[in-house]
């Protein structure tokens, strides 16, 4: 009798730890499905494999002039008498999105631009990577922050124009603060999106009169060509709380989500002096 229950107790437990087994594989599956391109190595949805995914998003394997690169001192020209940011940023009403790739923040109307070269770029959003995307003679930062600006002329060489900021762990960064709140009620599942309020851009991280520029890309799908980069030389502070927060939020796939260094190719990078920081 006790052989009996010995063999039942035996099957029940396999059972059980095979049901579980095949329950967490579903489980796998259904999250890998919910994103429709990852950050994960060897993933068949990695960034080795992006170009693969939509044809439309072909140039994230066959660009020529990707982002992010490494920025090596050692071969950056430095220039002092162009391409300066001339900011003009409006506080708006902004919206934080969970876009499950990242964090954003949005303005939904006209909140200012910047000018490059005599060309006017209208702030969009602005997001977070960590760990950072751009490295610094090879050095990856905590933190990097994409602050986003379209042209309205559609035939602009150069359509798109970032503003990138990179953070290394130490005191909060103070706009990362001001959102805070709303971003762990977006961990908490929430809501994917809320209204913030009126937000100025210009709280957004600055300091520094030195930046860093190329040409380069979107750094997600699909990978478009044709963005001005400009990225901060000086080097912030956030907190490992703050890094953190920002994981909880996004798609497992995507709590580290910063994308490979890219092939350089030949490109020319400045680095360039702005009397207007």
């Amino acid at each position: 009798m006790l052989r009996l229950s010995q063999s039942s107790f035996t099957l029940a437990f396999l059972t059980f730890l095979t049901s579980t087994l095949l329950w967490a594989s579903v489980i796998s599956h259904q999250l890998q499905e919910e994103c429709e391109f990852d950050y994960i190595g060897g993933s068949n949805k990695g960034p080795t494999k992006w170009g693969a995914i939509k044809r439309e998003w072909a140039n994230c394997n066959y660009g020529k002039m990707q982002s992010p690169i490494d920025l090596s001192t050692k071969t950056i020209q430095v220039v002092n008498s162009m391409g300066q940011l001339n900011k003009r940023y409006i506080p708006f009403g902004a919206i934080l999105k969970n876009r499950g790739h990242d964090v954003s923040v949005g303005w939904e109307g006209n909140a200012g631009s910047i000018e490059i070269n005599g060309t006017q770029y209208f702030l969009k959003q602005t997001h977070w990577h960590s760990p950072s995307e751009h490295t610094i003679n090879g050095k990856r930062y905590d933190l990097e922050l994409h602050v986003v600006h379209q042209s309205s002329n559609p035939n602009a060489k150069y359509p798109l124009a970032v503003v990138s900021f990179l953070y290394e762990i130490g005191p909060p960064d103070s706009f990362l603060s001001k959102v805070s709140r709303e971003i762990k009620e977006l961990s908490h599942g929430k809501k994917d999106q809320m209204k913030l309020g009126s937000i100025n851009p210009n709280e957004i991280r600055r300091g520094g009169i030195n930046y860093y520029r190329y040409v380069g890309s979107l750094t997600v799908p699909p990978c478009t060509e044709g963005v001005i980069w400009s990225i901060n030389k000086q080097i912030g502070t956030v907190s490992q709380e703050q890094v953190m927060l920002l994981r909880s939020v996004v798609e497992h796939c995507a709590e580290k989500n910063a994308r490979p260094i890219q092939p350089l190719n030949g490109r020319q990078v400045v680095q360039l002096y702005d009397p207007n920081p």
